[in-house]
């Protein structure tokens, strides 16, 4: 890291699951222990038990502390008293960064940062999309208005730190090449998330791991695994691990195709103690940036099998026989056979483990982005 004056840094991000709060937990530890000051301000109304015992894992390392606030995912009125409400608490914190992440923390970043530099203060302004409106259709209203609104909020951005070159190709063919500065900042992971973590006695055949909405596709899983099934001619075991608006839904659903008692359903836990449940994760998005998961599972020498989308070809490689196109269950139940029936397909199809860590270390993306930070305060 740096030893240059420390800064004081917030982020900002709506919901406090899956890879945008793995993303800012890291950078909070690293530039913690680096001497700098950090705070956050997302959700207050996302969330469970899990989320709960990750935030008081990393309180230690938030000198300017955690707010909560209920911050909706769709665009309303309510928006208004949680921007006041985060402009009062941002202002007294008094930050020298202000970093936003997804579409909601990228827009109260730069609002609140642009409303205290108008004051004088001395704050820079970053964005990391995270997919978020990225993921919005272009000619369509909803993803027309989205990516104006994305233009307007970028002459308030000091620096726009993309998770992945996809994500940046993404931003340049909906929103237009940025104006301001724009860099590619692989999501990292930390050095004790190396190491294989071996599946218990009573492992399933293909576990997903995530939240539990269509995007991430577990509706894809279940089809999947029926199919395997059907073409293996035997029963198998599955697991989906995760919580989400559509859990209902997946449960009726297994119900449906007679596959509750084979294909078992848990809310969320640590990311380690879940790979034990399982012998090959399967991560079947809809729509991606940079998830994590895949960074997770690799790293506990897990076999992966994916979703040709977002960054995920980026990690596991452009031609890679893991990858599957989105929404495609029939394709991800070959790729799944394939690789429960061929003993050498995870040593033949997963990435070189040297390589792997050292371009997805969380210690060079926090380094990174510190080097950003520092680039755009001297500029103010």
């Amino acid at each position: 890291m740096s030893e240059k004056q420390p800064l004081r840094i917030v982020h900002c991000f709506r919901s406090p699951v899956g890879g945008i709060f793995r993303h800012v937990r890291d950078l909070a530890e690293h530039h913690s222990l680096a001497g700098h000051q950090v705070g956050i301000v997302c959700d207050s109304s996302t969330g469970s038990e899990h989320e709960d015992k990750l935030f008081a894992q990393i309180m230690p390392h938030l000198a300017l502390g955690l707010e909560r606030l209920p911050i909706r995912r769709s665009v309303g009125l309510d928006d208004l008293a949680a921007l006041k409400r985060s402009y009062n608490h941002i202002k007294a914190l008094q930050p020298d960064i202000l970093h936003g992440h997804g579409a909601k923390g990228g827009v109260v970043a730069r609002v609140i940062g642009s409303i205290l530099r108008v004051q004088r203060y001395r704050v820079a302004r970053l964005y990391s999309p995270h997919g978020g409106s990225l993921h919005f259709r272009p000619r369509t209203l909803s993803g027309e208005t989205v990516f104006m609104a994305e233009r307007v909020l970028e002459r308030a951005t000091e620096a726009i730190s993309f998770v992945c070159d996809y994500e940046r190709a993404t931003y340049e063919a909906k929103v237009g090449k940025p104006s301001c500065d724009a860099v590619r900042i692989y999501n990292g992971i930390s050095d004790r998330d190396f190491g294989a973590v071996p599946a218990s006695a009573n492992s399933a055949d293909f576990v997903y791991i995530g939240m539990l909405r269509d995007m991430k596709g577990p509706d894809v899983f279940i089809n999947a695994f029926a199919e395997v099934e059907r073409r293996l001619g035997r029963p198998l075991a599955g697991r989906i691990i995760g919580d989400g608006p559509d859990e209902e839904k997946y449960r009726r659903m297994l119900e449906q195709r007679g596959l509750s008692e084979r294909v078992t359903m848990a809310p969320a836990m640590p990311v380690r103690e879940a790979f034990t449940t399982g012998n090959i994760v399967v991560i079947p998005s809809r729509a991606e940036a940079m998830p994590y998961i895949v960074l997770e599972a690799l790293a506990a020498e897990k076999p992966v099998i994916a979703s040709r989308v977002g960054g995920i070809p980026e990690v596991l490689g452009f031609d890679s026989a893991a990858l599957v196109e989105p929404g495609d269950a029939m394709a991800l139940a070959g790729v799944m056979l394939t690789a429960l029936t061929s003993p050498d397909w995870a040593s033949r199809t997963m990435p070189a483990k040297d390589s792997f860590q050292s371009r997805f270390s969380a210690s060079v993306m926090a380094g990174q982005v510190e080097a950003l930070y520092y680039r755009h305060r001297t500029r103010i």
